[in-house]
């Protein structure tokens, strides 16, 4: 094949064509030294710009970093030209997301540039949108509503869905339509269906005890909505309860994380010593001893179970140690192979009996696990203590029915990890509007630290707004339909990302709304008492935790206990929210601020104790193992999680009647 050659009377493209009457092209046109100089003049303007964006840096009490000024200089310079700002509006806007992302730094870094970039495009952004109210910015849900052909003003509402707004204002519900890259920019109710709304059962009971209708625990489910014997209506739902808070600290803005190593110390010694009293006090046991002396007869010490290692607790690495008084604080060996059943965990105080014939091993023949009902050391409250109790009942309706109480219990997230709508805790107050109990307990986190939205960063509100408008605005028109009977208590938790990370940890500061009287905070962990009804709360996953780190021995004969009602009675013998020590990683326990508040003296009537293990409504029984005892009992509650993932949890509906056998609930699903 030969190679083709254009023909010599085929003229070239008219384009290759240069005419005298056709001008170059203006960059052909310019004198070569003439582009060299307008380069020169933009390049000393860009200087003389970043120069006063760094005087103007300094001016405010920020520095640059020298071995990164350069590229900070010249991505701020890009800022200002790419968003029409001066030097003075660009330090001003870093100045709002320095204090807004909390940096202790006062050096500029770059690894920031990318962060201040997405701020100040949400500025902008807020800014165009503010300006024109009516503007609609178009985002990858509305692509998805156009291509699947959903109308944008579809008038059936499902109830839980974004569309749900009655009991918002429209000044309340417009931001939390902006929270999200996944939610509608604008104003306008959103019409997205989410993954929770979907659901086909909006109530199914997933366990009950004593529940007079239905079949076998577990087994029977149902929607609540027909159930027309529900137990809750056998309490008069529109009689107001007594409320009673025992305790305040710590207060809400108190100093934390302050704890010495001596604050540790005083406080395990006195948990110690508490036990040793109790145990003395019951008549039942001798005066404990020192166990690390040898000694052939049989002893009785009281001391904490710990591990000599930092690995999880066996049978080689147990150890005992007693109080400074008896032992100096020493540890001692201790050896169960003697026992045919045992459940311990660190930090967990015991009484022991055995002997201890070579002084480095103490050969234990029994453990006490719990203190004894009829033997507490502190019964009575401390006076500040017993004043606010006074104070809180004399303002109570006194006509409030004794030892009868009808509640709804529920655990956050209170919202689905795809949004932050709340839709979960709408609905269940859409179901206790209609039930109508006396008391209505929600535990947190109410915004969780650990939800995508959050942990990226990318929420264009405060944490403190988004529990306002998203929690404390949906409960104050709750209480606000049912009137004066309606009481709402709130626990928060350590993931809380409105509120100090610190445990023992205060309340809630809500005073500013005026609903001090329907609305009320408690400190986590804390105990009230409604109705005469006491009732514990922590929301600190501690069953969880002493789940991974319990050891135990089932009996010889094979059958095994439940294992929930243990985790539940080792907070119940040990008189303390959080007998674990040392702390589950993550905890911040502060031993200095209140360590009074782990401490409950009196076995309560009702323990809530939100876990992600699976939810659970257990009574269990203490004491009355050694004659002549008495016994006492306990519901222990796990509620579970009212949102999991895109989906919806459970919670807990109860009715307490007098005793804990004679009370029914149901863990229910949504």
């Amino acid at each position: 094949m030969g190679i083709a050659v254009r023909p010599s009377h085929i003229s070239p493209p008219a384009r290759y064509i240069r005419t005298p009457t056709a001008p170059f092209p203006p960059n052909l046109c310019v004198n070569p030294r003439e582009r060299n100089c307008e380069r020169a003049r933009g390049r000393e303007r860009e200087r003389a710009m970043e120069e006063e964006i760094k005087a103007m840096f300094n001016e405010s009490g920020f520095t640059l970093d020298e071995a990164e000024e350069e590229e900070v200089l010249r991505k701020c310079f890009t800022f200002c030209i790419n968003y029409k700002l001066s030097p003075s509006d660009l330090v001003s806007s870093w100045d709002v997301y320095y204090l807004n992302r909390l940096l202790t730094e006062s050096t500029v870094q770059n690894a920031e540039m990318d962060g201040f970039l997405l701020h100040l495009q949400n500025e902008v952004k807020e800014a165009v949108i503010k300006e024109e109210p009516n503007l609609h910015v178009y985002s990858s849900k509305d692509v998805d509503m156009i291509l699947n052909n959903e109308d944008e003003y579809s008038k059936e509402d499902d109830i839980g869905t974004p569309t749900h707004r009655s009991n918002l204002s429209p000044e309340q519900s417009d931001p939390m339509h902006q929270t999200s890259g996944k939610a509608y920019s604008s104003g306008k109710a959103s019409t997205l269906i989410t993954p929770f709304g979907q659901r086909t059962e909006k109530f199914v009971v997933r366990f009950s005890i004593n529940r007079q209708s239905g079949g076998e625990n577990g087994k029977m489910e149902h929607d609540v909505e027909s159930s027309e014997d529900d137990f809750i209506k056998k309490v008069q739902p529109h009689k107001r309860c007594s409320l009673a808070i025992n305790g305040t600290k710590p207060e809400p803005g108190c100093r934390f994380m302050y704890d010495r190593t001596e604050d540790r110390f005083n406080a395990l010694e006195n948990r110690i010593k508490r036990h040793e009293s109790a145990l003395v006090a019951s008549g039942l046991y001798e005066e404990p001893v020192d166990p690390t002396l040898a000694s052939q007869k049989s002893i009785f010490s009281v001391g904490m179970i710990c591990c000599d290692g930092e690995g999880h607790l066996n049978d080689k690495s147990i150890l005992l140690q007693s109080s400074v008084e008896h032992s100096s604080g020493q540890c001692v060996r201790l050896d169960l192979q003697r026992l045919g059943q045992f459940s311990i965990f660190p930090g967990q105080i015991v009484g022991v009996e055995g002997n201890n014939p070579s002084g480095h091993c103490l050969i234990a023949s029994k453990i006490i696990e719990s203190v004894p009902v009829n033997a507490l050391a502190d019964v009575f409250p401390p006076p500040a203590k017993k004043q606010a109790l006074e104070q809180e009942i004399a303002s109570t309706d006194p006509a409030s029915s004794s030892q009868e109480l009808s509640v709804i219990i529920a655990a956050g997230p209170f919202t689905t990890t795809d949004n932050l709508f709340f839709e979960p805790l709408t609905e269940l107050l859409a179901y206790a509007r209609r039930k109508m109990p006396q008391l209505l307990v929600l535990l947190g986190p109410f915004v969780d630290a650990e939800h995508p939205e959050v942990r990226r960063g990318s929420i264009d509100m405060t944490f403190d707004d988004i529990f306002h408008q998203g929690i404390v605005g949906k409960l104050q028109d709750y209480v606000e339909y049912l009137g004066d009977a309606a009481r709402v208590v709130l626990v928060p938790s350590i993931r809380d990302a409105n509120h100090d990370f610190v445990f023992p940890q205060p309340g809630f500061d809500i005073l500013p709304l005026g609903i001090k009287h329907q609305i009320t905070s408690l400190t986590n962990p804390g105990t009230f008492e409604a109705n005469e009804v006491k009732v514990g709360c922590c929301t600190v996953d501690v069953l969880k935790q002493l789940s991974g780190e319990e050891t135990s021995r089932n009996p010889k004969d094979g059958i095994p206990s439940d294992r929930m009602s243990r985790l539940a009675y080792h907070i119940l013998s040990q008189r303390s929210f959080y007998p674990l020590f040392p702390p589950a990683e993550g905890i911040p326990l502060d031993l200095s601020l209140a360590p009074e508040a782990l401490h409950f003296s009196l076995v309560p009537n009702v323990l809530i104790l939100p876990s992600d293990m699976k939810y659970f409504v257990k009574v269990v029984p203490l004491g009355g193992r050694i004659e002549g005892e008495p016994q006492a009992k306990c519901i222990c509650i796990n509620p579970g999680r009212l949102a999991k993932g895109e989906g919806g949890g459970t919670f807990v509906e109860l009715n307490y009647r007098g005793t804990p056998d004679s009370a029914s609930a149901s863990v229910i699903g949504i």
